[in-house]
């Protein structure tokens, strides 16, 4: 598992030259915090003590190279360690070392590039502040020397710095902060980035739990109902009429089994990721099927209009809509008849379905789950649902659902 996780973390905070978040940040994770930046770190001193030494042999007026110069340059180096933990410290740090060593008259050079590094780290870590001072510390340093303390300061015989070589400097001063900035800003956007990828992730997911649960609901609650009802019967006709009583029982055997495919299929979905479901998705072909299991209940659905051809989520919807409020009228309505209304005009379809029968509880017309999976699946579509009492009696829900989705049009 961790090394299935690894590539995930890899780019977490970035590429890996931008380094972890500080061991007290938020979101930092504690190894990542705590671990070292060996491998960059002996980079930059390798190539800082190898530069500076072709660096000296351009540089016959400035100061060899000696054992001082290069503990400087070693420490200046070794200080990028902790450049990811003490972001402020190493960025000064850097920039102290290496005014001393400049003071000292030592060669110009590479160890310019860890006063860089050091400021880079502490600017992206978000210490924009303090690697402006550092960096400013270094360069009003190294005005001092260059134009008034250069008389008391080796190398002797030194010459007060011109302006060209000021302006270098000063050039040099803005391009590590200009840098530095270009980091931060790359480093916000990454984490912008990662951000809103977590959050489509996390609401795609939420949208396919509630989809599932929406077709469990719909399958269950349909199916049990049936199961119930035909269950009441049998029992009370065991004795009187076995015939009766063994229909109930058919019935049952076979909506259980209708049940146990749809939910199959629902958790078919979970176990492989991008399959293919292997049968096709109800809809209102199955109309007749729907009729049948609500007559086996004992209620009477007269069917009104022709059944449109939908695209797949239309015709899913449409089904599972008429199919909750069938299982409504089954178990909260004493009405034993319902009418099932299709009016297709243009791009819409108008789904209404209704019952004369007076409430058997305070649910008249479902529980607030089924009539919210409801609205979801219209919602979904673009489409509308109203559910409440008929003036003259009963119940009814209307559907107005778009009869093209979007990938149609």
């Amino acid at each position: 598992m961790e090394e299935q996780r690894a590539p995930a973390h890899r780019w977490r905070y970035g590429p890996w030259w931008h380094g972890a978040p500080d061991g007290d940040g938020d979101g930092a994770e504690p190894g990542r915090a705590r671990r070292r930046p060996w491998r960059s770190t002996v980079l930059v001193t390798a190539f800082v003590l190898v530069g500076s030494n072709f660096a000296a042999h351009s540089q016959h007026l400035r100061v060899p190279l000696d054992v001082t110069a290069r503990v400087l340059l070693l420490l200046a180096s070794v200080l990028l360690l902790w450049r990811h933990r003490y972001p402020v410290a190493v960025a000064f740090g850097t920039a102290t070392v290496t005014l001393g060593y400049l003071a000292a008259g030592y060669p110009y050079g590479p160890v310019l590039l860890t006063v860089a590094v050091g400021c880079f780290s502490a600017v992206v870590a978000g210490h924009r502040r303090a690697a402006w001072a550092a960096v400013g510390l270094l360069w009003a340093g190294h005005a001092l020397i260059a134009l008034w303390l250069y008389r008391w300061l080796p190398p002797s015989g030194d010459r007060r710095a011109s302006l060209t070589q000021e302006t270098v400097i000063a050039t040099w001063v803005l391009a590590i902060v200009a840098l530095s900035e270009l980091g931060r800003v790359r480093r916000e956007q990454w984490a912008r980035e990662r951000a809103d990828r977590t959050q489509a992730a996390r609401r795609r997911a939420d949208e396919e739990r509630l989809r599932i649960a929406r077709e469990l609901h719909d399958v269950l609650a349909h199916s049990i109902s049936v199961i119930n009802v035909q269950a009441g019967m049998g029992l009370a006709l065991l004795d009187s009429d076995p015939e009766q009583a063994r229909a109930a029982l058919t019935t049952i055997k076979a909506a259980s089994k209708e049940a146990l495919g749809e939910v199959r299929q629902v958790l078919d979905t979970l176990r492989t990721t991008g399959a293919a479901p292997r049968a096709p998705a109800p809809g209102l072909d199955r109309l007749p099927e729907l009729v049948e299991q609500a007559a086996a209940a004992g209620l009477t659905v007269r069917i009104e209009g022709e059944p449109p051809h939908l695209p797949p989520g239309a015709d899913l919807a449409a089904f599972r809509i008429v199919q909750e409020a069938l299982t409504n009228v089954v178990r909260h309505s004493g009405s034993r008849q319902a009418c099932v209304r299709f009016v297709h005009d243009g791009d819409t379809l108008r789904l209404r379905i209704d019952d004369d029968g007076p409430a058997t509880g305070a649910d008249a017309g479902g529980s607030g789950n089924g009539l919210a999976g409801m609205r979801e699946r219209a919602a979904a579509l673009g489409g509308t649902i109203e559910a409440g009492p008929r003036p003259e009696g009963g119940f009814r829900v209307l559907a107005v659902l778009p009869s093209h989705t979007r990938e149609d049009q």
